[in-house]
């Protein structure tokens, strides 16, 4: 470890001023680099495939990440860590990453099943949240709008859990005209809204449901015109007690359940959160068939129950991390208690805090 002392230092510009949301975005996707916050992300990263540039930590900490190697570790006192970031770090280590090319929205649609399209979702809380729910509730992919939110931003990073790095995903444009792209690929393009004249998701026919293509708009506005005329159906969740809508990042999730609950379960503590060569991405280098849209032959229902399993093993977080698990939801617990007791001592904060405002961009 090479201890830093000036916040001024050279060798950490990377984690400079990262609390500026507008600095940050437009300064890391042109720079090639994302930062990642928090050992259990990092981790995720590096068994990603993600290229380190380096690694800056809180110096007490050093033995914590004695492992990591590929890029220069920096250690600093708490004091040096929020000078040059801009907030405590409370989680101790960071890590800039170099970024990856991301692959044509054709080839991500030849290698999935089920897919979730966003318009305009530029909350980068929300599209973590979604990135972790796509994760965890079998969808293959995700594709964005020219205007989303980089997913590769540290807070939906944070947010998903590194589950960012999981899913593949790709831009799709130009929009909304690239949706025809979604549908000759074999999909049916099913967009969200509370509409009277959706189609309630628990009655789609599985048809429907045998390639779907999710479509979520903003919270507010919902979809563009043009994205819902581009569609196949109108979808929507039926809603009680006059609540007229979700959360988008709870309303793709719930969706997701829906188009996935007929899947076969699998064991308890399967799988592994790493890329091994039978799940999407090994599957994928190696080049292997993947299953045919609802337009084409339809796949042997072991071969496709193989591909599902694989890839929702590859999601999944393995038993040896329990303890790497254990010790990040012990510190939330901690800093939740401090959210709560600066709340009570100080109630106008109380929404803030609890939207980690306090210190993230």
């Amino acid at each position: 470890m090479e201890l830093i002392t000036d916040p001024g230092d050279e060798r950490i510009a990377d984690y400079r001023a990262l609390t500026d949301v507008e600095l940050r975005t437009r300064w890391e996707p042109p720079h090639g680099l994302f930062i990642a916050e928090g050992e259990l992300v990092l981790r995720r990263a590096l068994r990603a495939g993600y290229r380190p540039r380096s690694f800056l930590v809180e110096a007490k900490r050093a033995d914590q990440v004695a492992d990591l190697t590929g890029a220069p570790v920096y250690g600093a006192d708490p004091d040096v860590l929020e000078q040059v970031t801009g907030f405590h770090v409370h989680r101790g280590v960071l890590a800039s990453f170099h970024r990856r090319p991301l692959p044509p929205a054709s080839e991500v649609l030849a290698q999935a099943r089920r897919v979730v399209i966003l318009e305009d979702i530029n909350n980068h809380t929300n599209l973590g949240a979604i990135f972790r729910g796509v994760a965890a509730l079998g969808v293959d992919a995700v594709l964005l709008s020219p205007t989303c939110a980089d997913p590769l931003y540290r807070r939906s990073v944070r947010v998903s859990m590194g589950e960012v790095f999981a899913i593949p995903y790709a831009k799709l444009e130009p929009w909304p005209d690239a949706l025809s792209q979604v549908r000759d690929a074999g999909y049916t393009i099913m967009a969200m809204t509370p509409a009277e004249d959706a189609v309630p998701m628990q009655h789609l026919t599985a048809d429907q449901r045998m390639r779907p293509a999710l479509l979520m708009g903003a919270e507010g506005p919902g979809l563009s015109r043009q994205a819902l005329a581009a569609s196949d159906l109108r979808v929507k969740l039926p809603m009680r007690r006059g609540v007229d809508s979700l959360n988008v990042a709870a309303a793709t999730a719930v969706a997701c359940w829906e188009l996935s609950r007929e899947d076969e379960l699998e064991p308890r503590g399967a799988g592994a959160h790493a890329m091994p060569a039978d799940s999407y991405e090994g599957r994928h280098e190696a080049g292997a068939e993947m299953p045919a849209g609802r337009h084409g032959a339809a796949p042997e229902a072991a071969a496709e129950d193989a591909r599902q399993a694989a890839a929702r093993a590859a999601w999944r977080v393995p038993d040896e991390d329990r303890a790497e698990r254990i010790a990040a939801a012990d510190a939330e617990h901690l800093l939740a208690t401090r959210w709560r007791a600066e709340a009570e001592a100080e109630p106008g904060r109380g929404r803030e805090l609890l939207l980690g405002g306090e210190d993230r961009g």
